[in-house]
């Protein structure tokens, strides 16, 4: 894998005392931020010549499912997602074992949440993922690697937040 495009689910409704995590859904605003993320991810891919994801990687709570849809819709030719168990709730170092498990994908784009996001974000971008500075709702990392995806060895090529 040569290219990480990591999103994190857009705005999603609050949580009830004593509801159900993973059946959240996106907020009215959430809805819009997924379709605005997936807009900037069509340009971006447009401006600089790269390929479409040729896997997507969701996690299966309803906030990520809808963001990962809503956003792939405004991506020409974009696969569509599997959804990975794994990421709900996942660390950073168990997102990364998971990219390793997909590591024949030439670019993955992942969906998920914080705080395994963010920290894989700063795991990948400074080595380390102690002094992480957040990842807000519907933001996008792409990250580049020649040599694999692991921690202080990609380059962020760009952050998009709504």
């Amino acid at each position: 894998m040569r290219e990480l495009i990591l999103l994190r689910h857009a705005e999603a409704q609050p949580s009830q005392p004593g509801g159900d995590d993973v059946g959240r859904r996106l907020s009215g605003r959430g809805e819009q931020e997924a379709r605005a993320a997936g807009r900037w991810l069509e340009q971006w891919l447009k401006r600089h010549g790269q390929q479409r994801p040729s896997r997507v990687l969701c996690s299966p709570s309803e906030r990520t499912r809808a963001t990962a849809t809503l956003a792939l819709a405004e991506v020409k030719d974009a696969p569509e997602p599997e959804l990975c168990e794994d990421i709900y709730e996942a660390t950073q170092g168990e997102l990364l074992a998971l990219l390793d498990d997909h590591s024949d994908a030439d670019s993955v784009l992942l969906v998920g949440h914080n705080p395994g996001i963010e920290r894989l974000v700063a795991l990948l971008a400074e080595g380390r993922s102690d002094e992480y500075r957040g990842m807000p709702p519907a933001g996008i990392a792409v990250f580049h690697s020649d040599e694999g995806f692991e921690p202080g060895h990609a380059r962020l090529e760009a952050f998009w937040s709504p």
